[in-house]
């Protein structure tokens, strides 16, 4: 039987004057086609009175942001829901205005239920017109917040469900807010908590996807839309072509009761509604395919970045958990890309100069690969290749991979890490790079920069091999060769670094024991990716090709390594971190320098000393030849400088490692899709990529001295 609108009216007014709030006539009102016997049921075991009153509140999805070290330059957005919360303060007051006038009429009359909206709404919806559910702003705000803080998938659906029970369970809820903060704090989260379609959540988020501007900076007429989208954010949407005109009328109702409640004059409604408004409609870029400087090329730092955050403890029990929180967690994290540094390792990444027709571009197959880290600290501060950071593959150029013909290959665009590593990608061989630390094993071994081997063009080890190898000789013996040329009778370890003599580093690796080498590449960082590698350093007694660089590296590992160097022995895990702060502005412990102490400081300074004979610099003690293999890096970088090259067989690769005390760089040039490739790489491409990144990053610093070696660990007296 249907009520007549006064009788329904006396009921409500009997119950409220009573304070009991029954969920049956409640209820009813806005859930008219629910059968009463049902309702009275419920009312019956769960009264009003009896409902909770404590809201419990998690904190809605905030974009973490990602900066360069100076704390400015933003880098990447990080988000599941784009929302940043904002005070009432930096929102305009026309949009305060517009977003009661919208939703909520009486919403400082009210004190969370709005009874005359209730009786209104039972009238209306009893009488048959358009379906009214007398939500007050307060209770949406109670049910969104419901909704964020579920912990369970059916917390998630209870909260939503169109049910008589989550109804009162609101109003109670509602009451109880409007007890504990005031409607201005009310309205702010509400602001803030709202979506607003086009993946824009809260009034920060709608201003700049709309509009491009803080809301602070709001006009009227944008305010106006933008409160009548919440009602219907996706039908509404202004940024396509249907939901334009929508929106428009929508916006058109919202400036009608903003002069209704006096908020405006008819004159300020009229101006904002001739007013044509001009939506941007672009959403918020995130994550680092949608890095905000391509400029930089920091796409690969950026997921550097992000991968470690995965694995960090202080963000959560599994990657699930640590990748939620970095996409919901409101952070600020100041990364440790050192703008400066990053630009100038993109730059030459893909443009070299001084290298005529061998230089490698975009287009290319060829990967410049490029790191920079900070000796004492570990900070990475550039990672740069001739790549875009993009999963797209359109326009993609073929894969060189003899077995993925018809594939694919990863240039211009990838998201491979090729300059870091992971689990499937183990690097590159990086040849003589790897002779420094046969040095230091055989410096703490007990000898002097000034020990002598006799060189000759090929030497004869002790270390089996297949006898089937090129590289074998007198039956299954690793005999390594001198490059065609090389000089051969007694050298020193300064003589031998700076002219990069084999068969001077595989007879002092065998004096020393491959197994105390390859422990100090790993003391340095060095990493065994690769199944094979990891096998052969578990017992690396007879792994006597290690010196020569046969075990693929990266880019990073050799940077972080010889920046152990230059620290004085100070090994520093690599870290893409400056500092990490919470949505509160408390700072994080978690990024910060790891470092221990792994090579006795007199020993490192030893190796950066005979380190800088390969690259046209001179040891502290006039020790170096008058040649080495990368001679004009001393003349180009403009301050003293270290560093070593290295080739695999056959080319299929070219490194160059360049550092300064402030800074070490390291590059790996080849073909990432094919690394055992037999196209020569040309060693000018990547030692002008390093030398020229190092030179850019620290130009403007001061010039630095290392320290030199004591007079004992040089000659050993």
């Amino acid at each position: 039987m249907r009520l007549r609108p006064n009788v329904a009216l006396k009921a409500v007014s009997s119950l409220l004057l009573c304070g009991l709030f029954a969920g049956v006539v409640v209820a009813a009102a806005v859930f008219p086609g629910l059968a009463f016997s049902g309702l009275a049921a419920k009312s019956g075991a769960d009264t009003f009175e009896d409902l909770p009153t404590d809201l419990d509140v998690l904190p809605s999805p905030q974009i973490s942001y990602i900066y360069a070290s100076d704390g400015k330059t933003l880098l990447a957005m990080m988000y599941d829901e784009n929302r940043r919360d904002v005070p009432l303060s930096d929102v305009s007051p026309f949009m305060a205005q517009a977003m009661v006038a919208a939703e909520d009429t009486r919403f400082y009359e009210h004190r969370g239920v709005d009874l005359k909206g209730v009786a209104r709404a039972f009238v209306n919806n009893q009488e048959g017109g358009d379906q009214q559910g007398a939500s007050t702003l307060t209770m949406q705000y109670v049910r969104q917040v419901t909704s964020y803080s579920a912990r369970t998938p059916q917390e998630v659906v209870d909260a939503t469900a169109k049910t008589p029970a989550r109804k009162l369970r609101e109003m109670k809820l509602a009451m109880a807010i409007e007890k504990k903060l005031t409607k201005q704090q009310i309205l702010e989260r509400y602001l803030n908590i709202s979506s607003f379609g086009h993946g824009a959540f809260g009034i920060y988020a709608a201003a700049h996807v709309y509009f491009g501007k803080d809301p602070k900076d709001l006009t009227l007429g944008e305010s106006a839309l933008i409160a009548g989208l919440v009602k219907a954010p996706s039908t509404n949407d202004p940024a396509t072509a249907d939901g334009l005109p929508r929106a428009v009328a929508r916006e058109g109702y919202v400036l009608d009761q903003m002069v209704t409640m006096k908020y405006i004059t008819p004159q300020q409604r009229d101006e904002a509604k001739a007013a044509k408004l001009s939506v941007v409609g672009q959403r918020t870029p995130e994550g680092c395919e949608n890095i905000q400087r391509p400029d930089l090329g920091a796409g690969f730092l950026c997921d550097y970045l992000r991968r470690w955050w995965l694995e960090q403890p202080a963000f959560g029990a599994d990657s699930y958990e640590r990748e939620n929180r970095l996409h919901s967690g409101g952070y600020t994290i100041i990364s440790s890309l050192n703008v400066q540094a990053q630009a100038a390792a993109f730059k030459y990444a893909k443009d070299q100069p001084d290298v005529g027709g061998a230089k490698i571009g975009m287009g290319d197959p060829e990967a410049v690969m490029v790191a920079a880290v900070e000796p004492g600290t570990g900070r990475v501060q550039a990672l740069a290749t001739n790549r875009n950071f993009s999963n797209d593959q359109t326009h993609n150029g073929p894969s060189t991979n003899s077995g993925k013909k018809g594939q694919k290959g990863n240039y211009p665009n990838t998201t491979v890490p090729f300059i870091t590593g992971g689990p499937e990608v183990p690097g590159y061989q990086a040849g003589s790079t790897f002779k420094i630390f046969t040095a230091v094993a055989a410096m703490e071994s007990g000898l002097a920069l000034s020990h002598t081997e006799d060189v000759q063009a090929q030497f004869v080890s002790n270390y089996p091999i297949d006898a089937n190898s090129p590289a074998a000789c007198n039956g299954p013996h690793y005999c390594p060769k001198n490059s065609e040329g090389d000089p051969t009778g007694t050298f020193n370890m300064w003589q031998s670094f700076g002219m990069s003599l084999n068969t001077y580093f595989v007879p002092l690796e065998q004096r020393v024991g491959a197994d105390h080498v390859v422990d100090v590449a790993k003391r340095l960082g060095i990493q065994f990716r690769a199944p094979s590698d990891a096998s052969f350093a578990k017992d690396a007694k007879e792994w006597g090709a290690f010196t020569l660089g046969v075990s693929d590296t990266t880019p990073l590992d050799l940077a972080g390594a010889y920046a152990t160097l230059a620290a004085d022995g100070k090994y520093c895990a690599p870290t893409p971190i400056t500092e990490i702060r919470d949505a509160g502005g408390n700072k994080i412990d978690a990024g910060q320098p790891q470092c221990k102490q792994v090579v006795d400081p007199d020993i490192a300074r030893a190796a950066v000393d005979m380190a800088r004979c390969p690259v046209g610099d001179q040891s502290a003690f006039g020790a170096c030849p008058t040649s080495g293999t990368a001679m004009g890096t001393r003349g180009d970088v403009g301050r003293p400088v270290a560093g070593k090259t290295g080739t695999t067989d056959s080319g299929k690769s070219a490194t160059f490692v360049a550092m300064t005390p402030q800074l070490a760089v390291a590059g790996i040039l080849t073909d990432p899709d094919d690394p055992r490739t037999n196209r020569n790489m040309s060693h000018p491409v990547i030692n002008n990529a390093v030398t020229y990144t190092l030179k850019g990053a620290l130009a403007g610093m001061p010039v630095v001295q290392f320290n030199p070696p004591s007079h004992q660990q040089a000659f050993g007296n």
